[in-house]
């Protein structure tokens, strides 16, 4: 029976180690599963929530302009891409608990966000515009005096809309999702909606809303963020260059930004 236990022990140990082993960070690649052909499988976290960025499709598929740019990059570095759908507000906190890989949802690298990740050379700017019904009447910020703003929350946006409110006198309603937004604007929760640039646009066209641009900022592009000090952006950086440089890039915004003037 003595014999045994220490066997079971033995056992256990080694267990541990492997496990632990298995479980430490690599600050020069992505996460070290793979499936079940043996091919790296590059983890990234989106919040399908930001067309024509990032959305799914009638059967429940991602798709948009940030989800083939994510595909290009893991083809073009060797691995299978799997994406995990989650609010916008949880994406950083997903990659400081090393759940993901990568995060790439449109997000903005704002000064603030690199305290606490790492991003890849911007890929898309926008610029931001506020977003209203076809029959109001605000078409300025002077208009905003006194009115609800809606931004999302966790976005450039909502720091932005915080800011502005203080010159211009409007209240500011924080909400999940920019979907949520667009309902909260047609059913007169808000007045105005805050949002990127493209994504403005498209709720425009869709939905037969109005707007106009931001005209006080000048906001930092978007870029792919990871957890801070891993070496895995650099690969990322070289494969953003190739295929800026094959044309690749420009044919996403052809494909899904060329309704944005």
């Amino acid at each position: 029976m003595m014999k045994l236990t220490n066997l079971f022990v033995v056992f256990m140990l080694i267990g541990a180690v492997l496990a632990a082993c298995g479980s430490q960070g690599n600050n020069g690649e992505a996460s070290s599963d793979a499936n079940s052909e043996g091919k790296k499988v590059l983890k990234m976290a989106t919040s399908a929530d930001f067309p024509p960025f990032e959305s799914r499709d009638p059967e429940g598929n991602f798709e948009g302009f940030d989800i083939e740019l994510a595909h290009m990059i893991a083809d073009e570095l060797g691995y299978e891409l799997n994406i995990e759908d989650m609010k916008f507000d949880g994406l950083i906190g997903a990659l400081q608990a090393d759940r993901v890989d990568m995060v790439l949802s449109g997000m903005s690298a704002t000064e603030e966000r690199k305290k606490n990740v790492d991003f890849s050379t911007e890929y898309h700017h926008s610029g931001e515009s506020f977003l209203t019904k076809a029959d109001s009447d605000i078409q300025s910020l002077d208009d905003l005096k006194g009115k609800t703003v809606g931004v999302q929350l966790g976005t450039i946006q909502e720091e932005g809309a915080e800011k502005l409110a203080e010159e211009y006198g409007f209240e500011v309603k924080k909400v999940d999702n920019s979907g949520l937004l667009v309902q909260e604007l047609n059913s007169n929760r808000i007045d105005v909606g805050y949002m990127d640039k493209t994504v403005a646009v498209g709720y425009q066209e869709e939905q037969g809303l109005s707007g106009f641009d931001d005209p006080t900022t000048s906001s930092p592009g978007m870029a792919i963020a990871f957890p801070k000090g891993n070496d895995f952006v650099n690969e990322v950086n070289e494969a953003l260059a190739k295929l800026e440089e094959e044309g690749k890039i420009k044919e996403l915004e052809e494909k899904w930004l060329s309704n944005v003037e």
